[in-house]
């Protein structure tokens, strides 16, 4: 049930015609919203759906999938505004994170805006017709997500219904071979070096090349962890629908709680998961990825990993650490995994999906 409505004037429209997802996402919390969309496209196979995303991830919804077209926005460019603002006039509008971006909806004519409810400051909700709260018991944020809009959940994650993105070309590996993504989005989260040589080389030893993996900025990552380059690294060498099919041919990809871990899902390639501050249970399978072979790994609990806000709201099942390195100087939540957990983790993913570990 909703919690309250800000604007007791309107009325939600039954069957709307015009969808509109607004948000700015970086990738993983991007990805996560397939479930929403998934579950859009069932309860109104008709609808237009349009969701604003990240002008470097548009490319990967190139093959609308389900139905969906993305429009590219940044909240920097006007441009941006301008497009978005030009195709005005939705039924109905979500607002899955921040709740700052209800005002875009708004502006792009919603006739009716649902966002969860608590986040803060206030006026950040102002224009919210419907704000709900988050669901009460531990869940995935996709699964959460996709209770903004009443329903059936989504049936399962099927990979076919995502069409891989047209990609530039570039050298790719020889296979067989794993992708070990090394870089993430806080220092908190990186695994250390050792570690990384060490699954390396007893991955390498089951017969899979190895291949290194950062985002722009990250090929430091990679040289402190494989000085010698004995490994081929595509470290800051590869736009995500490079990345996406560097992804889709491996036997393996390992990595830590970020965005790419997202994508290896996406592309129905075994993942395993590194978790250190994030929220496994967050960002697990759920219920919509429940088949895929995806693996959260996890020392848990863990002492630190103790705050409950998501989005600036306090959720009281969600444990998590946000903290930052001024707060703490290292990830011991990540130096808690040893290598031969993971490579035991890495090779029941390999023996599951391929029947042999390569």
């Amino acid at each position: 049930m909703a919690l309250a409505s800000t604007a007791g004037r309107r009325r939600p429209v039954s069957r709307p015609a015009r969808i509109l997802v607004a948000h700015h996402l970086l990738l993983g919390d991007t990805l996560m919203l397939t479930p929403l969309l998934a579950k859009l496209r069932e309860l109104f196979p008709q609808a237009e759906v349009m969701m604003t995303v990240s002008p470097p991830i548009a490319p990967l919804y190139a093959g609308r999938p389900y139905g969906v077209r993305v429009a590219s926005y940044d909240p920097r460019d006007p441009a941006g505004h301008a497009a978005l603002l030009a195709e005005s006039g939705y039924d109905l509008a979500i607002v899955p994170g921040d709740n700052r971006y209800s005002w875009l909806a708004a502006a792009s004519g919603a006739r009716w805006i649902v966002a969860f409810g608590r986040d803060r400051p206030a006026y950040k909700s102002w224009p919210v017709d419907e704000l709900r709260p988050y669901p009460d018991i531990p869940m995935a944020w996709g699964d959460a997500v996709a209770t903004l809009v009443d329903g059936d959940e989504p049936l399962p994650y099927d990979p076919r219904e995502w069409s891989p993105p047209i990609a530039a070309a570039y050298e790719r590996p020889g296979a067989p071979y794993a992708v070990l993504h090394v870089g993430a989005s806080t220092p908190l989260k990186l695994w250390a070096p050792e570690r990384w040589r060490e699954l390396a080389a007893r991955i390498a030893a089951l017969g899979l090349g190895i291949v290194w993996s950062g985002g722009s900025g990250e090929r430091h990552i990679v040289q402190s962890i494989d000085a010698q380059g004995r490994y081929a690294s595509y470290a800051g060498q590869l736009d995500l629908p490079q990345l996406w099919h560097l992804i889709a041919g491996a036997r393996l990809l390992v990595c830590p709680d970020t965005g790419i871990a997202h994508l290896g899902r996406l592309v129905d390639t075994p993942t395993l998961a590194l978790f250190g501050p994030g929220s496994a249970t967050l960002g697990g399978k759920g219920r919509f990825w429940r088949d895929s072979p995806y693996v959260a790994l996890i020392e848990e609990p863990f002492p630190c990993r103790n705050q409950h806000v998501l989005f600036k709201r306090e959720i009281g099942w969600v444990q998590r650490c946000g903290r930052s390195t001024r707060e703490c100087s290292h990830g011991k939540c990540m130096d808690a995994l040893e290598a031969a957990n993971v490579y035991r983790e890495a090779v029941a993913l390999l023996d599951a999906r391929h029947g042999s570990r390569a």
